[in-house]
C-alpha cells in the first residue's frame, strides 16, 4: 500500500488506505477504516471521521472536518472551515452521513447537514448552509442553501472573471 507525504503531527488510525501520491499537511487526524484515493491533498487541521471513503485526486482545505461515514467523489474540493455533519440529532447514534458526488465543488465556511446528497459537478457558495439534496449540475447559496444558477451559467461567469483578471 502507498505511503502518503505527511506533515508534523498527522495522526492515522487503524486500517486507513490511501492511494498513489497522497499529501497530507500538519496536524491532520484521521479515524479508521477510512480510504483516501490517489492525488488527494488535505491541509493542515482537518478532521476526518471513521469509515470515509473519500475518491481521488480530491482537494480538502485547511480546517475541514469531515464527520463518520461520510462519501466523497472524485475530484472534490471542499474549502477552508467546512464541515460535513452526519447526525440529525446529535448523540442519536443513528447516524445518516452525507454523500458528496464526483467534481463538487464546496466552498469555503459551508455546513453540509447529514442525509445530504450534492449531485456531480455541483457548487456550494462559500458559507451555505445545505439543508436539503442538490440536484446534479447545480449551484447554490445561502442559508439555507438554495438554487441560483447551472453550472453551465456558472462555468460561463467563471470563464469571464479569468479573463478579465489576469495578471
Amino acid at each position: 500500500m502507498p505511503k502518503p507525504k505527511m506533515g508534523k503531527g498527522v495522526i492515522i488510525g487503524k486500517n486507513v488506505q490511501f492511494g498513489k501520491d497522497v499529501i497530507i499537511w500538519n496536524y491532520v487526524v484521521i479515524c479508521d477504516n477510512t480510504k483516501i484515493g490517489g492525488g488527494t491533498r488535505i491541509g493542515s487541521f482537518c478532521d476526518i471521521g471513521k469509515n470515509v471513503l473519500i475518491g481521488k485526486n480530491c482537494n480538502i482545505q485547511a480546517h475541514v472536518t469531515i464527520s463518520n461515514e461520510c462519501k466523497l467523489g472524485d475530484n472534490v474540493f471542499i474549502g477552508p472551515n467546512s464541515s460535513l455533519l452526519n447526525d440529525k440529532f446529535p448523540q442519536s447514534e443513528r447516524l445518516t452521513p452525507p454523500i458528496i458526488k464526483d467534481n463538487v465543488i464546496i466552498g469555503g465556511c459551508s455546513v453540509i447537514l447529514p442525509n445530504i446528497t450534492i449531485g456531480k459537478n455541483s457548487v456550494v457558495a462559500a458559507g451555505s448552509v445545505v439543508t436539503k439534496d442538490i440536484a446534479p449540475e447545480t449551484v447554490v447559496k445561502g442559508i439555507p442553501a438554495k438554487p441560483m444558477m447551472t453550472i453551465k451559467e456558472y462555468e460561463a461567469k467563471k470563464k469571464t472573471f479569468t479573463q478579465t483578471h489576469q495578471r
